[in-house]
């Protein structure tokens, strides 16, 4: 396993440029942060899986093909983070080492591994990613790796969570949103459709931003509650979400009445789109409760 080497500042580093030609070649993506949210988005239709990769492991752009490979067989779609390039995104996945690889599903990151792993292997984890998509109603166009074990068909969707899936499919996001609505108000205690509610929201409000811009105007005007607002949507679909949490529990505490109702509310409903156990969301809930009381 390869540790993330740090670059010298100003020197054209050559093995990094050949690295990322052969990924050109072999057709697969090298991301940046703006690539990263439209994959953040797709993953709500679609599974993606990120292989972490460095241009000092060779190791790490031979998994990174054989996961494009093992990917392409069951239409799931993989790119490549370069973490010399792109440090901020490999930071934000806690990604220490390369080889790595993380899947995106419904909006949520899953670490797969991190270090060798065989084709086999791979296949495996793409199984598990797969399977998850269904549960989760982000698995268009999904197959089986090939020499997985065939899954049980999944159960169908209950009828508002298809009709909120299909709205979502053709690009409907008002439409996802009122079929969840109704699905909340006749079981107010549906997580799955509270969940789901708060993903299309936060696709809705992203899917048109410019992340240079949305972070140029929040560094810009630290008071102004909806920059702050924008910028922590990006962070939460970029995987950043301690930096996302962090900075709305900051915010409750600077703001007052309507504006810190709007910013506690925002907060909740962005807990709803990451996994409720998930040690972040866990610890924000505790910060948020202090900053309140």
């Amino acid at each position: 396993m390869t540790d993330i080497p740090g670059a010298m500042r100003g020197a054209v580093d050559l093995a990094a440029l050949a690295a990322r030609s052969r990924r050109a070649d072999s057709g697969l993506a090298t991301i940046d942060e703006a690539a990263f949210q439209e994959l953040a988005q797709q993953s709500l239709q679609r599974p993606v899986v990120i292989a972490f990769v460095s241009s000092a492991s060779p190791q790490s752009e031979e998994i990174a093909r054989e996961i494009e490979s093992a990917a392409a067989a069951v239409g799931v779609t993989a790119a490549a983070c370069d973490v010399d390039a792109q440090p901020a995104i490999a930071q934000a996945f806690q990604i220490r080492a390369v080889p790595a690889a993380v899947a995106l599903v419904g909006g949520r990151p899953a670490p797969l591994f991190q270090g060798a792993a065989t084709r086999e292997q791979i296949d495996e984890v793409l199984g598990q990613v797969v399977a998850a998509a269904r549960q989760m109603g982000a698995a268009e166009g999904l197959g089986e790796p090939t020499g997985a074990p065939q899954a049980e068909p999944e159960p169908p969707l209950p009828p508002l969570h298809q009709e909120a899936y299909d709205a979502i499919e053709r690009g409907d996001m008002d439409a996802a949103e009122a079929a969840y609505d109704k699905a909340l108000r006749e079981n107010p205690k549906d997580a799955d459709a509270r969940a789901g509610r708060s993903q299309v929201r936060l696709m809705a409000r992203s899917r048109l931003a410019d992340p240079q811009a949305v972070r140029a105007a929040a560094a810009a005007a630290p008071d102004d509650v909806d920059a702050q607002l924008a910028v922590a949507d990006l962070d939460v679909l970029g995987g950043m979400l301690d930096d996302a949490f962090g900075r709305l529990v900051d915010l409750v505490r600077v703001t007052f009445g309507d504006d810190r109702e709007r910013v506690r509310a925002r907060l909740l409903e962005l807990f709803d789109v990451v996994d409720p156990a998930d040690a972040r969301v866990l610890r924000a809930r505790q910060a948020l409760a202090s900053a309140l009381y």
